[in-house]
């Protein structure tokens, strides 16, 4: 199998939190090696606007891979002007001369088990390799139950030679902090704590910035609905 291996975590990161961030060690766990990019989408294709600006999301996974080594943050969505689509993001690293054995997507169960209403499915499924982690109520064990025709696809890890001829659904069953970035705004909004659901840089950063509270220190009005 190539060494050259791209452990992509998208998504709308608003902000980005310790499910995201726990989703991506459990893969750099089982998947090794593995270098791991966070792209910060821009325009959502299936859900509302972000609420913090594009320069705020960016910014805040910038402040996670500061703490993780070999991981790295990624503007190539946030650059282009129009929905983003995993699919285009997949076609575009495939144009930078990476195989699709050689990308990882990075997922919580919970979302892949939407995977069937994504853009080009099932033709995404051979794109890259989907590595889907256990999330808090979405167990990956009863995926196959969820996905039959998938199932056959589904593998555990490690790597092997094998999957170089067509990318796998690599299931992955670890904790990850039971959280989401709408409990997170409506804690702010309420003016409720989000210690430990967050990085502490980021914890800093949205409290610095007074993020999801409607107001920005210093400012008359709040940058959060900018982008």
């Amino acid at each position: 199998m190539s060494r050259r291996r791209i452990g992509i975590l998208g998504g709308t990161l608003d902000p980005i939190h310790r499910g995201h961030t726990d989703v991506a060690e459990a893969a750099c766990r089982a998947i090794d090696p593995l270098r791991v990019t966070i792209i910060p989408a821009n325009i959502p294709p299936h859900r509302s606007q972000p609420v913090a600006s594009a320069f705020h999301r960016f910014a805040m996974a910038a402040l996670v891979v500061s703490s993780h080594p070999g991981w790295s943050v990624s503007d190539m969505e946030l650059r282009i002007d129009e929905p983003s689509y995993t699919w285009s993001t997949l076609q575009r690293f495939h144009e930078r001369g990476y195989s699709p054995a050689e990308l990882f997507f990075l997922i919580g169960a919970d979302a892949f088990a939407d995977i069937r209403a994504w853009k080009h499915y099932p033709e995404i499924l051979d794109a890259a390799h989907f590595v889907v982690v256990s999330r808090p109520g979405s167990p990956v064990d009863e995926l196959a139950g969820r996905l039959p025709d998938l199932a056959p696809r589904m593998a555990r890890p490690p790597v092997t030679d094998a999957d170089e001829d067509r990318p796998s659904i690599f299931l992955i069953d670890a904790d990850t902090a039971d959280v989401s970035a709408t409990a997170i705004r409506r804690h702010r909004a309420e003016g409720r704590p989000i210690t430990g659901l967050v990085d502490r840089s980021v914890q800093q950063h949205i409290e610095q910035h007074g993020l999801y509270t409607g107001t920005v220190p210093g400012r008359r009005g709040s940058d959060e609905r900018a982008g």
